[in-house]
């Protein structure tokens, strides 16, 4: 193989599921050809990545990039820059906050053209299961729809309605005749409701009485109706952003009793409690809320414990004026995280000097992912043969996120301020710069991706 290569990185450390090793790695034509102790091969380019750890291209499979329709939010080019700098290297877009949302082919071939001409990263694309899509369900699928997301509570989208158990479970006994996943967002709509009733009973709008609307128990009675109905269909079934370890329990058991079934967790619940809310303001309301700091603290130890399958940053912009008012209960919810919460979460590894953890953070956030949306033929893993999506990491002094950094169409996050011992110096797609030297490199170039059969 001494002809070829078009880039060799050279003494870095390799992040991979197994373990770290210091190694050279080796691209041609867009693919991981090698990697060695040493490769002493001529090559087009070499970066010498000593002192750097080079991490799998981060898959985020959670994100609200919101075009067509809303692209004042967020956009295609926007986020998947902001993601780049972030160190990922591909992306699934749900079917909301888009309008009109991904609720058929024609939804998502008209929304996979402006990524194709827009985005800076690999992406796939969600389709929606809404009550009354049954029968749209199979040409999503043909059209290469990574999976199917749907609500059991309120979207705050009145296109995207949820879902209740009756027409859930009748959308996953048709996806699992198509061989497709469902994504579940898993809040209790009844239970939800009634706390909300009761805590603006009391006069109470503020954000403390937004966390006290949304117990664990609406999620958790959430995830029992999914797994149950799972259980019931057979449906590979994925539930997104768990924000509490009792949820993870619930999904551990029916793992054992053979539940098709995968959890997500988010930065945002790995970094941030409920006390950072009144802290931070609306930059910090998503839903599920964030948790107490014991809940936070026992997500680590469920990460280190292999009960959380995969992390997604469930990037969910808005603009300025619908993160402002008096009444938290109104204010959009949804944090945007993309660009730096892999990167505290990185920070936080570093700072905890645990050196299992990399491993654990290179499978849930690339190879478990590319395996669960089966995409694992080319994406995931540093290794060869496949596609050479790659990030360097650096580990220094820390510094303090600030808003100039952000890449987003708006400049909120609720990590500004936040330090960091971690930056992200590069990010590779299929072998190429996407992100170098604080900038993003080249013009848009994302390839469409979808489900293997």
């Amino acid at each position: 193989m001494s002809a070829g290569l078009d880039l060799v990185v050279r003494g870095g450390l390799i992040v991979t599921p197994g373990g770290v090793r210091r190694a050279d790695l080796a691209v041609a034509g867009g693919r991981i050809a090698r990697i060695a102790p040493e490769i002493g091969e001529a090559s087009a380019s070499v970066v010498d990545a000593s002192g750097w750890v080079v991490f799998p291209g981060i898959i985020d499979a959670h994100v609200h990039f919101n075009e067509p329709g809303r692209a004042d939010w967020e956009g295609l080019e926007t986020g998947s820059a902001a993601l780049a700098a972030g160190g990922g290297a591909c992306f699934f877009d749900m079917p909301l906050n888009s309008e009109p949302p991904v609720l058929d082919a024609a939804r998502l071939r008209e929304k996979r053209s402006l990524a194709e001409a827009k985005s800076h990263l690999d992406f796939g694309i969600w389709g929606g299961l809404v009550p009354g899509n049954l029968d749209r369900l199979e040409e999503l699928r043909d059209a290469g729809a990574i999976g199917l997301k749907a609500f059991l509570c309120n979207s705050g989208i009145a296109s995207f309605p949820a879902v209740d158990a009756g027409s859930l479970k009748a959308g996953m006994a048709r996806a699992a005749s198509l061989g497709m996943l469902v994504g579940v967002h898993a809040e209790d709509d009844a239970l939800a409701a009634r706390f909300t009733d009761l805590q603006r009973g009391l006069g109470r709008t503020d954000a403390r009485g937004f966390l006290d609307s949304r117990p664990v128990e609406v999620e958790l009675e959430g995830i029992r109706t999914a797994l149950d109905l799972a259980g019931e269909t057979g449906c590979a079934l994925h539930i997104v952003h768990v924000s509490c370890p009792e949820g993870l329990s619930l999904i551990a058991a029916a793992k054992a009793r053979g539940v098709n079934v995968t959890a997500e967790t988010c930065p945002h619940y790995l970094l941030l409690s409920d006390g950072d809310v009144g802290r931070i303001g609306a930059a910090a309301k998503c839903a599920p809320p964030l948790r107490d700091e014991a809940r936070r603290a026992a997500l680590w130890d469920r990460l280190r414990a292999g009960e959380i399958d995969t992390i997604g940053s469930d990037h969910s912009p808005a603009p300025p004026g619908m993160k402002m008012g008096a009444d938290f209960f109104a204010i959009w919810g949804g944090i945007a995280g993309c660009q730096h919460g892999f990167e505290l979460v990185f920070s936080e590894t570093a700072a905890a000097g645990d050196r299992e953890l990399p491993p654990t953070l290179a499978a849930v956030l690339a190879r478990n992912v590319a395996r669960r949306f089966r995409i694992g033929a080319s994406k995931g893993e540093l290794a060869e043969g496949m596609d050479a999506d790659f990030s360097f990491l650096e580990f220094g002094p820390e510094r303090e996120i600030a808003a100039s950094e952000l890449l987003t169409r708006h400049r909120l996050s609720p990590y500004i301020g936040r330090r960091s011992r971690v930056r992200i110096t590069h990010t590779f797609l299929r072998g190429e710069a996407v992100w170098a030297d604080g900038k993003i490199v080249g013009k848009p170039r994302g390839r469409y991706l979808r489900p293997e059969t």
